[in-house]
């Protein structure tokens, strides 16, 4: 299925590259070209969710209380390998924190995956993480047509909730950086 996905994503690079050469692409030939990638890339992140390999990069995290920070998504992040799980937040601070890049980094074993799909038919993913620095549970959605999600982190011990969003990519395509693990 990924072979299958890398030759349509070269077809529909050849065919706009195509289209450029003779004419410039119209407004609802982009958006349809834009709908079909995002499709393709919805398919490789939920084959990624069901195959227990993924991550999910973050560019935005939300707090209990609806603030809102911008982040990098190469050290933000959830990833998921097996029955292993990282969760890492980072903020652009000058303290390194408990991970060296500002924020934590905990790993902890996977429990309770199970993956289903709601009405509109988003994918929805519940699971715990349980580790030395997590006892939580994590509730991934990924909205369909595209590889856009969100994953809220519900610590068992306390109710300090957080919403990460960002892209599902499978954990071979993911480029994040873990820091230093408690």
């Amino acid at each position: 299925m990924r072979g299958m996905i890398v030759i349509m994503l070269m077809a529909l690079s050849v065919v706009a590259g195509q289209a450029q050469e003779t004419r410039e692409l119209t407004r609802q030939e982009k958006k349809e070209m834009q709908a079909r990638l995002d499709s393709l890339l919805y398919v490789e992140a939920e084959e990624a969710v069901n195959a227990r390999a993924f991550t999910l990069e973050a560019d935005k995290v939300m707090f209990k209380y609806g603030e809102t920070a911008y982040v990098t998504s190469t050290t933000n992040f959830v990833s998921v390998k097996g029955d292993d799980a990282v969760v890492q937040v980072a903020f652009n601070v000058p303290v390194s924190g408990p991970n060296g890049l500002g924020g934590v980094t905990v790993d902890g074993s996977v429990s309770s995956y199970e993956v289903e799909k709601d009405k509109r038919g988003n994918l929805l993913l519940t699971m715990n993480v349980m580790g030395t620095g997590i006892s939580a549970r994590v509730d991934i959605t990924l909205y369909k047509g595209s590889n856009e999600a969100s994953v809220t982190i519900t610590p068992n011990f306390n109710l300090n909730r957080m919403t990460l969003s960002g892209q599902i990519v499978p954990i071979e395509k993911s480029k994040v950086f873990k820091g230093r693990s408690i």
